[in-house]
């Protein structure tokens, strides 16, 4: 356990970050899980709309650092190309 004043600071302050990024981690997975589900249905408006969603907040986490920027901007190509392969629906 820590006994000076600045490491305990230090405990609290990684406290409120930890919750922070866990926070944004999972926002990020639901976004992306949105758009998974949408491919999955077959409804291509819908995967698009998720997509469009989940661009955001992919770079916003890759932006905050709980996410490296490549693989945020690979998840993006994915399932953009995911996306794009998808026969419109009429």
């Amino acid at each position: 356990m820590a006994h000076h004043p600045s490491a305990k600071k230090r405990i609290r302050q990684t406290e409120r970050r930890t919750a922070v990024n866990r926070n944004r981690v999972s926002r990020i997975r639901s976004f992306v899980k949105k758009v998974e589900l949408a491919i999955a249905g077959g409804d291509s408006t819908a995967a698009a709309e998720a997509l469009k969603a989940a661009e955001p907040e992919l770079m916003r986490g890759a932006q905050s650092g709980v996410l490296h920027k490549n693989t945020a901007s690979r998840k993006v190509s994915r399932l953009t190309a995911r996306v794009k392969e998808m026969k419109p629906q009429a």
